[in-house]
């Protein structure tokens, strides 16, 4: 009983050795964003101890050495910017400066629209993705009788003190391992997931309303969604009822193999012999 009680205290501490290394390495990934609240501390100066927040201007306000500017900083990279303002002041000869993530208030990204958990989340590590965050929101809303969120995902931000905007496809970027179009997000970027595009089918067939259109969905495939016709339901009398660029409302006989655009009303008529 011992020797398995030593054995379960000591897989016990080794995970906690891993976790915790685990969670030092995020927070040395991180980046200092305005409302982050932290607490920094020198080694054998305990008057040095310092509980702030990082102020909209990215900068903090720290005893002798005034404003230092920290925002978008990691962890490591702010503490070495502390003790060399220490140093050159000449106020402490090595300072050893500890930076400890108290709150994670800045360096978020807003996830919107058709996913599961709409919110803001933060940005735990320095490299994350557009996919990361939309992982984190569970992901787009499945199909239903609202179409579910879209493939297509818009990403809105700053990039250089400019505005930036990105649309990002995100079946097709898995498809084609073009994994380069999965960007790092930064914060205060906007993540948008608009409702996927919907077509509308009815007349004869046997069961009308909306449907989720999908990339590349032909005619035929739309009258599949629909349950096929009826009985009475004709392809010869098949119109599409689509939207023009002015957008006045044209009417189009398509052919099985035409591909199917969004809003696109499909209409069967009744066969009449």
């Amino acid at each position: 009983m011992n020797y398995l009680k030593q054995l379960s205290l000591g897989f016990l501490l080794a995970l906690g050795l891993v976790l915790g290394a685990s969670a030092q390495d995020k927070q040395a990934d991180y980046r200092l964003g305005a409302g982050d609240a932290i607490k920094i501390s020198v080694f054998q100066n305990p008057d040095l101890t310092v509980e702030t927040r990082v102020a909209e201007s990215g900068a903090v306000t720290y005893p002798l050495i005034g404003a230092v500017q920290l925002g978008g900083l990691s962890i490591a990279d702010a503490e070495l910017a502390i003790a060399s303002k220490l140093r050159e002041g000449g106020f402490v000869q090595k300072p050893q400066v500890n930076i400890l993530l108290v709150q994670v208030r800045g360096n978020q990204v807003s996830v919107l629209g058709m996913v599961n958990r709409p919110g803001r989340f933060p940005i735990e590590t320095g490299n994350t993705r557009v996919t990361d965050m939309l992982a984190t929101a569970g992901g787009a809303m499945p199909s239903g009788t609202i179409g579910g969120g879209a493939d297509v995902v818009t990403l809105a931000g700053i990039r250089e003190g400019k505005p930036f905007r990105k649309e990002i496809d995100i079946p097709a970027m898995f498809i084609t391992g073009n994994t380069e179009l999965d960007i790092p997000v930064a914060g205060g970027d906007v993540i948008y997931v608009h409702r996927a595009p919907l077509f509308y089918i009815y007349g004869e067939v046997q069961r009308a309303g909306s449907y989720r259109l999908e990339r590349n969905m032909t005619v035929l495939q739309g009258l599949a969604q629909g349950g096929g016709l009826t009985i009475r339901g004709t392809e010869r009398g098949l119109r599409i009822h689509r939207r023009g660029p002015d957008g006045s409302v044209i009417v189009v006989s398509p052919e099985k193999s035409d591909a199917i655009q969004a809003d696109d009303v499909l209409y069967v008529q009744e066969s009449f012999f």
